[in-house]
């Protein structure tokens, strides 16, 4: 029987899958993703905890096809990364790394393209040559397929719809440096935003004013009927709405998928 890694670097957890080659999961965890100084124990942090893993199930690097790496940034061929701001990496030879700390053979992609190439194979769009796929976390990725092929561009950005302007009178500014990008509209970092502008703009009562402000807290409250997290709710879905409506435009997809940890969010007021 062999095995394979499969790892998504989050801007909070990284989750991780021992796999059979031919999809099956095995066993899912996750780790912190430690972001200081400049992220440097991630790869290391990944490589230890894939290792235990290895020793743990009795798993041999013979046994083991390798490690596929995704991360939320551009990522060539060849496995580099240029930055990727949510990590606070700058250029990092993600493969090489890997490879080198590990043992095992590596791969990298970005992480919205990996997770629209795994839904195409056993998920959501099983079979489906044209899917646009977002992924709602920390910050907002995109993978596109067009004809079966994944849209890399010409230096691994493509696809990345997490910073299309969506907001051409945002004033602050986005990781990426730009202004008004969806990411900051719909990410759950980007709700949380949101949240707080309209708390401080409006007197009107809320739960949120009795707690922590997080993504889930406002749709808890949207939930219970809270006004004031309604009218945030209603912007982010009208932000998401814009940002998806602009790429079917130019993809024609069959399927859009949404996925991340802002999608598990689902309430009747939210169909």
């Amino acid at each position: 029987m062999e095995y394979c890694f499969g790892i998504d670097v989050g801007g909070t957890t990284v989750k991780c899958g021992l796999f059979r080659t031919d999809g099956t999961l095995e066993e899912k965890w996750e780790i912190p993703t430690r972001t200081e100084n400049h992220g440097e124990a991630i790869l290391p942090d990944i490589a230890a905890s894939i290792l235990e893993k290895m020793k743990e199930r009795g798993i041999t690097r013979e046994m083991t096809a390798g490690v596929g790496v995704d991360v939320p940034g551009p990522v060539n061929e060849n496995g580099e990364v240029p930055c990727a701001v949510n990590l606070h990496w700058g250029y990092k030879h993600i493969a090489r790394e890997m490879e080198a700390l590990t043992g095992l053979k590596a791969k990298a992609a970005n992480d919205a393209n990996a997770a629209a190439l795994g839904e195409s194979w056993r998920g959501g769009a099983a079979g489906i040559p044209n899917v646009l796929m977002a992924t709602l976390g920390t910050g907002v990725g995109g993978g596109i397929i067009v004809d079966g092929r994944i849209v890399c561009g010409a230096h691994g950005s493509g696809g990345e719809i997490g910073h299309a302007n969506v907001e051409p009178e945002e004033t602050e500014y986005c990781n990426c440096g730009n202004q008004g990008c969806l990411e900051q509209m719909t990410s759950a970092t980007g709700i949380v935003r949101l949240a707080k502008k309209e708390l401080k703009s409006s007197d009107d009562s809320s739960v949120l004013r009795q707690s922590q402000v997080t993504a889930k807290a406002v749709f808890d409250a949207y939930k219970q009927g809270d006004e004031l997290a309604g009218r945030v709710v209603k912007k982010f879905a009208s932000y998401l709405g814009r940002g998806l409506a602009i790429f079917a435009c130019v993809t024609d997809p069959e399927v859009i998928l949404i996925g991340g940890g802002v999608s598990k969010v689902r309430c009747e007021q939210c169909i």
